[in-house]
């Protein structure tokens, strides 16, 4: 098992957004959760990956209790054992694509020989390997987002986290990037969760998960 997170709790002042949710992941499973706004897959997502904290509940990734660990070491333990893809590239405007995906590399502290290897084998991989020395204003939406897949991949993570990750594409590219998120567990043994509204991305999990009022309401 991957991870673990049982009777995770959160309130924001007096809402109440999750209410007593467990979920267990298995390595190399594709999960989606989906549900309304407001049902908590946002919450859900942020808390077991470490982006915020639970009020109450245990996450345990990998075989590692992240509960009680200081700030510092969790942003060390986000940066070594997860990625993260969002709605939103977040690619950084001035450098390349080749250097946005090696930053997790460089915060790990990896020497640069070494990340710029791997970089450029994972914009290989997404068939991006022409594009290494563009700048995000120069790659379409797609690459764009692709290259935020390599960079979610850079430190072999145990999980990767997507919210929203085809939101802003459109209908062909975010086929292409279902498609290889798919590819990914296949070649690679990659675990993803993935919140989406993204219906047709929701029926190709291996599992979907329904939340309604911040519980766990269906498991398909």
């Amino acid at each position: 098992m991957i991870l673990d997170a049982q009777n995770i709790t959160k309130s924001y002042g007096p809402l109440r957004v999750l209410n007593g949710v467990s979920l267990q992941v298995q390595k190399g499973e594709v999960i989606s959760i989906v549900g309304a706004s407001g049902a908590g897959k946002s919450t859900l997502l942020h808390i077991i990956g470490t982006l915020d904290k639970p009020d109450s509940g245990t996450v345990t990734i990998g075989g590692e209790s992240i509960s009680g660990k200081k700030d510092k070491a969790l942003a060390a333990f986000r940066n070594a054992k997860l990625g993260f893809i969002f709605q939103f590239h977040h690619l950084l405007p001035e450098f390349t694509a080749l250097e946005n995906v090696c930053i997790p590399a460089f915060i790990a502290g990896t020497k640069t020989a070494v990340a710029e290897k791997r970089a450029k084998e994972l914009l290989d991989l997404l068939k991006l390997g022409h594009r290494t020395g563009h700048k995000p204003n120069e790659l379409s939406g797609g690459e764009q987002q692709r290259v935020a897949v390599a960079r979610a991949l850079m430190n072999n993570p145990a999980i990767v986290m997507a919210d929203e990750p085809s939101g802003n594409l459109d209908s062909d590219n975010a086929r292409d990037l279902h498609r290889l998120f798919f590819d990914l567990r296949d070649q690679l043994g990659q675990t993803f969760i993935i919140v989406t509204h993204n219906e047709d991305l929701a029926q190709m999990a291996d599992r979907k998960i329904v939340m309604k009022d911040g519980r766990i309401a269906d498991a398909l």
